[in-house]
C-alpha cells in the first residue's frame, strides 16, 4: 500500500517533523489538531469557534486525499474542560450528525497554549457508503 503524507501548513509540523494526515491505501488519519492558524495564532476565542475551525480544517484535508465527510468513520476531541461538550458537540454535529461517526470526547488538563480549548483527531476510510 501505498503511503502519502500531508501537512497543514502549521509550522510546528515541520518544526517536530510530523504529518497532519496521513493516507495509507484507502484509510485517512488526522491527527490531534487545534485551531491554530499558519501564522500561529489561534482561531476563534470559544470552544465551538475552535472546534468549528478544526472541522473546516479536516474537511479541506480530506478533500487533498480524495475522501469526503461522509467517509469518517472516528472522532475524538479532548477538551480542557467538560464543559465545554456541549459546544464542541454542537460544532460536531453541524459536520456528522447524519453521518453518525464513533465520537469520543475527554478532558485533558490543558494544551499547547491557554487559549486553545479544544484538540480534534480523526479517521475516516474512503468509500464508505451509508446505510
Amino acid at each position: 500500500m501505498q503511503r502519502i503524507n500531508y501537512s497543514s501548513g502549521a509550522p510546528l509540523e515541520d518544526i517536530a517533523g510530523y504529518s497532519r494526515m496521513v493516507k495509507v491505501g484507502d484509510h485517512v488519519y488526522i491527527g490531534g489538531t487545534t485551531a491554530v492558524q499558519p501564522d500561529g495564532t489561534v482561531a476563534g476565542e470559544t470552544a465551538r469557534e475552535q472546534a468549528a475551525y478544526i472541522f473546516t480544517k479536516f474537511i479541506d484535508l480530506l478533500g487533498q486525499a480524495g475522501a469526503k465527510a461522509s467517509d469518517v468513520i472516528k472522532v475524538k476531541a479532548y477538551v480542557t474542560d467538560m464543559a465545554l461538550a456541549p459546544e464542541v458537540g454542537a460544532a460536531y454535529s453541524e459536520r456528522f450528525k447524519s453521518i453518525r461517526p464513533l465520537f469520543t470526547m475527554v478532558e485533558t488538563p490543558k494544551l499547547n497554549r491557554p487559549t486553545q480549548l479544544v484538540e480534534i483527531e480523526l479517521e475516516a476510510h474512503i468509500g464508505c457508503e451509508l446505510d
